[in-house]
C-alpha cells in the first residue's frame, strides 16, 4: 500500500514541475493534443510538408513540437531550409557580407557621438555578461571573455547595419541562450546524422545584400534608434512590449495568430513609434517597407517557385521543408508559383496533383530574416 504523504508529495511535485514548465515557455491554454501544429502537408504521392519552425533554442520547443511533424521529418526522403547551416561556406560567406570594404573602419564611417556611444555600450556588455552566464553554460566551457569574442569580435571592421544587429541580439535572455542549437540548426543536424538528403532554397548573398542596401542616412538612423533603446533598458526607462519568453510561449501554443508573431526573431527592429518627430517616422517607414518589400515579398516570392520547382523536378520524392514560421505569407506571398488564392484561406492546387492542406489548423510561413545562430 502506497503511503498517503507520498501521494502528497508526488502531487505537490507535479504541480511544480507544470508550474516550471509554464514560466519556461510551456503553454498555458491547454494539453499537447489541443495544440495547432506548424505543419503543412503538400498533398501527393509520396506526401511533402512545410514545417514553420523559430529561431530559439530547440530544447525550449521540441517538446511542444506535435508528433506528427516529428513522423514527417523522419519519413521524408530530403530536408530542405533557407540556408544549409551545416555548410561551413554558409557561415564564412555571412562573415564577409557584414565586412566594411578593404582599408575602413567602423571609426572611419560613423558619426563620433554615436560611434562613443557604440563603444561605451559594447564595454558594458562585456563587463556584464559574466553575470549573464548560466551555470550550464560554464559546465560546458562556454565563457563570457570567448562568447562575447564569437558574437561582437572584430565589431569594429563590420558594416553599420550589421553591427546594429549584433547589438540588438547582445541581451542578456539572448545571451543566456547561447550554445544550444536554435530549432531550424537542430533539425539540420538531425537531418545530418540521419543521412539525410539536405539542401536550401537560398544563397547567402540573397538574405545579405538587401540588408547591405540601405542608404546610409538609413543606417544610421537605425543604429541611433537601437541604441537609444538599449540605453534607455540599461536606464531602466524602457521596457519591450513582447519578449522572447512570450515568442516562445506562443509557438508551443501553435498560436501563429497573435500580435507577438508580427515581431518576430529575425531580429530587424521595428523603428515606428509614435514618439518620433514627423522626418524621423518617415525615416522608419521607408526602413519598414524596403525589408518588407526585400525581405518578405520578394523574397517569398523567389522562395515559393523554387520549391515548385523541385516538387516538380523529383515528384518520387517526400520532402520536409523548414522554414521560420513568423509571418504567415507563404502561400498568399507565392501564390502565383503555388496556385493558391491570397484571398482563400484554404489551400488550393500546387500544380499536377499536389495540394496543400492545413494539419490540422496553422498556416506557416517564411519569417522576415532567419540568421544562423550557434
Amino acid at each position: 500500500m502506497v503511503h498517503p504523504g507520498w501521494v502528497c508529495l508526488l502531487h505537490s511535485s507535479l504541480l511544480l514541475l507544470a508550474r516550471a514548465r509554464q514560466s519556461r515557455g510551456a503553454c498555458p491554454l491547454g494539453g499537447k493534443s489541443e495544440l495547432n501544429s506548424f505543419l503543412w502537408t503538400i498533398k501527393r504521392d509520396p506526401p511533402s510538408y512545410f514545417f514553420g519552425t523559430i529561431h530559439v533554442p530547440y530544447t525550449r520547443v521540441w517538446d511542444f513540437i506535435p508528433e506528427n511533424s516529428k513522423k514527417a521529418f523522419q519519413q521524408s526522403h530530403i530536408v530542405y531550409f533557407e540556408l544549409d547551416l551545416t555548410d561551413p561556406y554558409t557561415i564564412s560567406a555571412l562573415t564577409s557580407c557584414q565586412l566594411l570594404p578593404q582599408g575602413e573602419n567602423l571609426q572611419d564611417v560613423l558619426p563620433r557621438d554615436i560611434y562613443r556611444r557604440l563603444k561605451r555600450h559594447l564595454e558594458y556588455v562585456k563587463l556584464m555578461m559574466p553575470s549573464w552566464m548560466t551555470p550550464d553554460q560554464r559546465g560546458k566551457g562556454l565563457y563570457a571573455d570567448y562568447l562575447f569574442n564569437a558574437i561582437a569580435g572584430n565589431w569594429e571592421r563590420k558594416r553599420p547595419v550589421w553591427v546594429m544587429l549584433m547589438v540588438n541580439s547582445l541581451t542578456e535572455v539572448d545571451i543566456k541562450s547561447r550554445g544550444v542549437p536554435v530549432l531550424d540548426l537542430y533539425l539540420a543536424q538531425e537531418a545530418e546524422r540521419l543521412r539525410k538528403q539536405t539542401g536550401a532554397v537560398e544563397k547567402v548573398e540573397e538574405q545579405c545584400h538587401p540588408l547591405n542596401g540601405l542608404n546610409f542616412s538609413q543606417v544610421i538612423f537605425a543604429l541611433n534608434q537601437t541604441l537609444l533603446q538599449q540605453e534607455s533598458l540599461r536606464a531602466g526607462s524602457f521596457q519591450i512590449p513582447y519578449t522572447t519568453e512570450d515568442l516562445i510561449k506562443h509557438y508551443n501554443c501553435g498560436d501563429l495568430s497573435s500580435i507577438i508573431f508580427n515581431h518576430d526573431t529575425s531580429q530587424v527592429p521595428n523603428f515606428i513609434n509614435a514618439t518620433l518627430p514627423a522626418h524621423e517616422r518617415i525615416t522608419a517607414q521607408e526602413i519598414d517597407s524596403y525589408f518588407r518589400q526585400e525581405l518578405i515579398y520578394k523574397r517569398n516570392e523567389r522562395m515559393g517557385r523554387r520549391v515548385k520547382d523541385l516538387l516538380e523536378e523529383y515528384p518520387d520524392k517526400s520532402f520536409f521543408f523548414a522554414f521560420g514560421a513568423a509571418l504567415p505569407t507563404l502561400l498568399r506571398g507565392s501564390a502565383s508559383s503555388t496556385g493558391t488564392s491570397p484571398s482563400n484561406p484554404n489551400p488550393g492546387a500546387t500544380g499536377g496533383s499536389a495540394t496543400l492542406a492545413r494539419t490540422p489548423a496553422v498556416l506557416t510561413g517564411f519569417s522576415a530574416l532567419s540568421w544562423p545562430r550557434y
